[in-house]
């Protein structure tokens, strides 16, 4: 997990509401228990026909949106199911923001345990987004985490809400397993104290 604070980044706009999490990654594709891997089966069912072939008018196979690192989507996006590997794909495929004017709670939380910025907007700043990015070709935001600020190519400056823990944790660079390590010294206590407790009680 890397630690996210300011990002310029070209935007991809998936105009659809309520877009669950098999459609976000397939249930057939969820065999590996990594994490990475999983970004070539990104909207695979969208992005590919039955023969494999890529389609040439789901938005991320136009070239004008190639490397983008942030998401735009509807309301209710990452409904369904709450596995992980959703926000895994996105990730691996090379996206660190969605932006959208609401989000299923299990994957807005899934998004903050691995590194990507879930970021909410009224329904009328999404709007308006999205006819910026059909227009613009190249069109990309600048999208500040300390300053909870979204900034478009006019310079409009878009505030976002973000609980305090959960900025902290995208700006250290801290999932579970990090957050756990900041209390190794008093773990390692507790476990000398058992050890101890148990070669006295036998």
């Amino acid at each position: 997990m890397e630690p996210f604070t300011r990002l310029t980044g070209i935007v991809a706009a998936v105009d659809r509401i309520n877009v669950d999490t098999d459609q976000i990654v397939p249930k057939q594709f969820l065999k590996l228990v990594q994490r990475t891997g999983f970004g070539r089966f990104l909207f695979y069912d969208w992005r590919f026909d039955l023969q494999g072939n890529p389609n040439p008018d789901f938005v991320l196979n136009r070239s004008r949106y190639r490397g983008a690192q942030i998401l735009l989507a509807r309301r209710n996006f990452g409904c369904g199911s709450s596995r992980e590997h959703a926000v895994w794909a996105i990730h691996d495929y090379g996206f660190r923001v969605v932006i959208a004017p609401s989000f299923a709670d299990i994957f807005y939380n899934n998004c903050l345990k691995n590194g990507v910025l879930p970021v909410v907007l009224p329904d009328q700043q999404v709007d308006k987004l999205f006819r910026e990015v059909e227009v613009s070709e190249g069109y990309s935001l600048t999208v500040d985490l300390v300053e909870q600020e979204v900034t478009t190519p006019s310079g409009d400056r878009l505030a976002f809400a973000i609980d305090t823990s959960n900025k902290k944790k995208l700006l250290e660079a801290l999932d579970e397993i990090a957050l756990t390590l900041k209390n190794e010294e008093y773990i390692k206590a507790y476990e000398k104290r058992e050890l101890n407790l148990n070669k006295i009680q036998h």
